[in-house]
């Protein structure tokens, strides 16, 4: 699998890339299988969320993506009643967020290393603990700095899948 494009964070005042999709833990706990229209390697799961942490609260604020029926998609597609702001109760577990220069690129999910990585362990929604990891310091003075996406193809998905 192709490294993901990254969902979007907002925390303490900082736009950050997290390395963990929340949103997947309420369609499977939910039952929903929506299905996105454009594939794309870098993105399987067929849309990007945009999240934000206040007072230790996890929210999904924005969403990107289009259904298969070429409808678009957004917030308020999946929580009607909660169309710009949810609070993601749903999600217990830990968010990851990549940071410093990129010491190993693999092609592959969100398994590449960077000189740390935010771990911010959440229950219910709510924030719990933070700590960070090191994993090391670059003597690379080009590596790339924070996550990025080396490499990615886009197609429509066909109708027989």
């Amino acid at each position: 699998m192709t490294a993901q494009i990254p969902e979007c964070l907002l925390y303490q005042g900082e736009e950050l890339s997290m390395c963990s999709e929340p949103l997947g833990d309420y369609f499977a706990m939910s039952g929903l299988e929506p299905r996105f229209g454009v594939v794309c390697t870098a993105l399987w799961r067929g849309y990007t969320g945009d999240w934000e942490i206040v007072d230790e609260r996890l929210y999904l604020v924005g969403l990107q993506g289009s259904l298969e029926d070429g409808t678009e998609a957004s917030v308020a597609t999946f929580f009607p009643e909660f169309p710009d702001r949810v609070f993601a109760h749903w999600f217990s577990g830990t968010i990851r967020v990549p940071q410093g220069k990129m010491l190993e690129y693999l092609h592959h999910g969100y398994g590449s290393t960077y000189e740390r990585d935010l771990l911010l362990e959440l229950d219910h929604g709510v924030v719990t603990s933070t700590t960070v990891r090191h994993n090391g310091t670059s003597e690379d003075d080009d590596a790339p700095e924070g996550y990025e996406v080396a490499a990615m193809i886009v197609s429509q998905r066909s109708q027989q899948e």
